[in-house]
């Protein structure tokens, strides 16, 4: 199984390199909300991707596995407490955009 790992390794870094370019790109140039948290998605999903891959090259599947499960259900729970913050911020603000209210509208 290494050896296939090995043999693709270039293009499993460059699907992880993307994903994390276009998650950073969300999370800094997004003034929505809810595009920031897809971006943090793609992020974790581009470390995730990293940390399976490094297990596999280096032939030790079953620790990269548990470290990437665990990573999974640590970003799941960030991102439910995350989204209920943006639906709090929607019901209380109306908007889910970061730009700053006028004095008005508080």
């Amino acid at each position: 199984m290494t050896a296939f790992w090995l043999g693709h390794l270039r293009p499993a870094l460059t699907a992880a390199a993307l994903l994390f370019a276009i998650g950073l790109y969300c999370l800094s140039l997004s003034r929505n909300l809810i595009r920031a948290l897809i971006g943090i998605e793609l992020l974790t999903k581009s470390a995730t991707l990293l940390l399976v891959l490094a297990g596999a090259a280096t032939g030790r599947t079953a620790a990269a596995q548990a470290m990437a499960i665990t990573f999974i259900v640590v970003e799941v729970v960030a991102v439910v407490v995350a989204s209920g913050l943006v639906l709090g911020n929607y019901r209380h603000h109306g908007t889910v955009g970061t730009a700053p209210l006028d004095d008005e509208e508080v």
